[in-house]
């Protein structure tokens, strides 16, 4: 009889029978282990959680009061014989990889993460395992990401020059992780940040945590319009082509995203500017991470799972695909641009191409 493997993938989400908890379950369990809190890793229904410190009151504002434990990086806890710590995973504040080790065969579950520091969440540290469960987002040798500060150069600049032409700038991030991305590296000499109240609901959860995050004024029916017009909003996706927008007319709204990496992603969300600024590792970033780990095996999850998954296989890595119910925070699927991903990838390939002749 071949070995049961430590971790399992059910349709529950993936489960540790030896230790009888699962890892970001999307059903009703008694004991998960949870990432971090975005909404397609911390489900509400469990009996109880444990995640990361920074993703405390993040998860109550989100699931209420659910029974929750939390601990600190590198903290090692037990569950009926197995070990579990986690580790930083880059991705958003409190995010976390779930080492899991019994009798010497260690597994790491990533969750979502990305390889560059963002100067506020607790940057990725690769974690040494024998099986190592990852995201691939990303996966697609297109996405290829630019240092933040040059991204951020591009929104301060661009914010900087509708100030000077009197129109008011709307920028929209995932309310959880982007949005304070977006926060800590403006230039607040230029004006003041205007929050959507779900952002700033999520900024006073983090607050109440103990991160310092930079000043922010919520946007409430007294506050005054031609005044929030000097400053920046940030906004989430949701509020894209509402009333509450088109309140600040005549404004230009910037959409922050990986997808905004693909030709079209701005046109089909009506942007005026995008800037490529993902909380997910491109696809250096997935490489190298995954090679950091040492592992023997390696389970892609969500995203380009078929393609990364093959090209790992390529160069000698033993790699399988497996299905979750884990998304994009990111606002798009990778089937919405897989078409113009391969026309991208393809376009890029053939400049290497010329390149080389």
């Amino acid at each position: 009889m071949p070995k049961k493997p430590l971790l399992e993938f059910t349709d529950k989400g993936i489960y540790c029978a030896k230790g009888k908890f699962y890892i970001d379950p999307w059903k009703p369990v008694d004991d998960a282990v949870i990432t971090h809190a975005h909404a397609d890793h911390a489900y509400a229904g469990h009996k109880h959680y444990l995640a990361h410190h920074f993703s405390r009151e993040v998860l109550f504002y989100r699931l209420g009061e659910i029974q929750l434990q939390t601990v600190e990086y590198g903290e090692t806890f037990m569950k009926n014989g197995v070990a579990i710590s986690l580790f930083p995973a880059g991705h958003v504040i409190g995010s976390a990889q779930i080492r899991v080790e019994y009798k010497g065969e260690v597994w790491v579950v990533s969750g979502d993460y990305k390889t560059e520091d963002d100067g506020i969440s607790t940057p990725f540290e690769p974690v040494r395992c024998h099986h190592f469960i990852s995201e691939c987002t990303f996966g697609m040798p297109v996405y290829q990401w630019k240092p933040q500060v040059d991204i951020f150069n591009d929104v301060n600049n661009w914010w900087h020059s509708n100030v000077e032409h009197g129109i008011a700038t709307v920028i929209v991030g995932y309310s959880l992780g982007k949005a304070q991305r977006i926060l800590q590296n403006l230039d607040l000499s230029i004006g003041k940040v205007y929050t959507h109240g779900v952002i700033e609901n999520t900024n006073e959860a983090l607050r109440r945590n103990g991160i310092i995050l930079n000043p922010t004024e919520r946007i409430t029916f007294d506050s005054p319009k031609e005044e929030v017009r000097k400053g920046i909003i940030i906004a989430p996706p949701s509020s894209v082509g509402t009333p509450w927008m088109r309140k600040f007319m005549p404004y230009s709204f910037g959409y922050c995203s990986g997808w905004m990496a693909i030709r079209g992603a701005k046109r089909r969300r009506a942007a005026d500017r995008g800037f490529v600024l993902s909380d997910h590792a491109d696809w250096d970033g997935l490489v190298s991470a995954i090679d950091a780990t040492g592992c023997e095996s390696v389970y892609l999850t969500h995203g380009y799972t078929a393609t990364f998954t093959r090209y790992l296989s390529e160069i000698g890595f033993d790699a399988h695909e497996v299905h979750t119910l884990y998304g994009d925070d990111e606002g798009e699927s990778p089937q919405a641009t897989a078409d113009e991903t391969e026309s991208a990838t393809l376009t890029t390939e053939a400049k290497k191409e010329e390149e080389t002749i």
